[in-house]
């Protein structure tokens, strides 16, 4: 697995070089797995590690348009709504599960080309689908999302020119695959595949690593 890590961006090794170890994640935005599971990326960036966050579209199949999901109860449901409350996130459940792609691909050319923007520009896009009731598969809305932090709109647009942007999320997801994650969230430490929300106990025991 280590040749993986290596191909999937190797120009992200050299931007810190006083990080020990990296951990890469791959996430998508309409996941409410990933959304409650950011106090566990904040854990490992304490305990010394870069986390890499990867574009990875869980449900491709959705349609343009969305899907209506109506109502959400159980277990499961509880058991999110109380990462979130843990997390000091805000969680109301959205009505539709829009397509994600569009918003993946930007947040992937935000951390490419001003990488200091990226964290705030993926929790404004994961609270616009889990906080706002915005529609995520809006391309207005996603724009408007990035503007907020001072990109332009020309920006966007050049970015978007081609087939690269997108083709960078099909790369990710193509990787992501052939390491073996099928769904988010997913991580890779110390060579070792992880699925799922595991607990923060989980993650402590990889150690402090600075």
């Amino acid at each position: 697995m280590k040749n993986e890590n290596i191909i999937i961006d190797s120009e992200c090794q050299k931007r810190d070089k006083n990080v020990e170890s990296i951990a890469w994640h791959w996430y998508d935005f309409t996941c409410p797995f990933c959304y409650v599971s950011k106090s566990r990326n904040e854990l490992l960036k304490e305990n010394g590690f870069n986390v890499i966050a990867l574009p990875f579209q869980a449900h491709p199949e959705v349609p343009e348009e969305g899907v209506y999901m109506g109502k959400r109860s159980g277990a499961m449901y509880e058991m999110l709504e109380k990462e979130a409350r843990e997390a000091n996130l805000l969680l109301n459940w959205p009505v539709r599960l829009p397509n994600s792609r569009y918003a993946l691909v930007l947040s992937e050319q935000v951390r490419r080309h001003i990488p200091r923007l990226f964290q705030a520009v993926k929790d404004r896009l994961y609270a616009a689908h889990f906080a706002l009731n915005e529609d995520l598969g809006s391309k207005e809305v996603v724009h408007n999302c990035l503007k907020e932090f001072g990109i332009r709109e020309q920006e966007i647009a050049s970015w978007l020119e081609g087939d690269s942007a997108f083709n960078d999320l099909r790369r990710s997801q193509h990787i992501a695959e052939s390491v073996g994650v099928r769904g988010t969230p997913a991580w890779i430490l110390d060579d070792q595949l992880i699925f799922g929300l595991q607990p923060r106990s989980y993650f402590q025991k990889f150690g402090k690593r600075v």
